[in-house]
């Protein structure tokens, strides 16, 4: 005696469902991608065709005024300025639990060589890596 069943299994899957999740992940990655912003000092950046994978996990922006004729220091692109000799005591606290202390220098285009060797000084002291950040050509 073979018992039949009045309803059968349907075995297909709608896919609408998962591809209006993947739409909303995608607009909300692009969203926020474009708030992030790891250099918030409006520098002129010097260009260039070589640039480096590395990813440093704290930038040094160095700022001309021109007016003045003065410059300010700005540790992970904050808007409070930082005076010189207080950059290698902060560089010091916010990288000592790294395995492989790196930083960036941002330095706008009029800066001189001086002022961002100075900064280069800090790291060769403290024998961190330095990467110099500029614009792609």
């Amino acid at each position: 005696m073979a018992i039949k069943r009045t309803t059968k299994v349907d075995s297909s899957f709608s896919m609408s469902s998962m591809t209006d999740i993947v739409f909303l992940l995608l607009i909300f990655f692009l969203v926020t991608s474009t708030l992030i912003n790891p250099n918030a000092l409006k520098l002129l950046l010097p260009k260039s065709t070589g640039q480096v994978s590395a990813k440093a996990t704290v930038s040094v922006s160095i700022k001309h005024w021109q007016k003045e004729n003065n410059f300010s220091y700005h540790i992970n692109g904050d808007e409070t300025p930082v005076r010189f000799n207080q950059i290698e005591d902060e560089l010091i606290d916010l990288l000592q639990n790294e395995e492989d202390p790196t930083f960036s220098i941002y330095a706008d285009e009029t800066v001189p060589i001086k002022e961002v060797v100075a900064v280069m000084n800090i790291a060769k002291r403290n024998h961190y890596k330095v990467i110099m950040a500029t614009s792609p050509e």
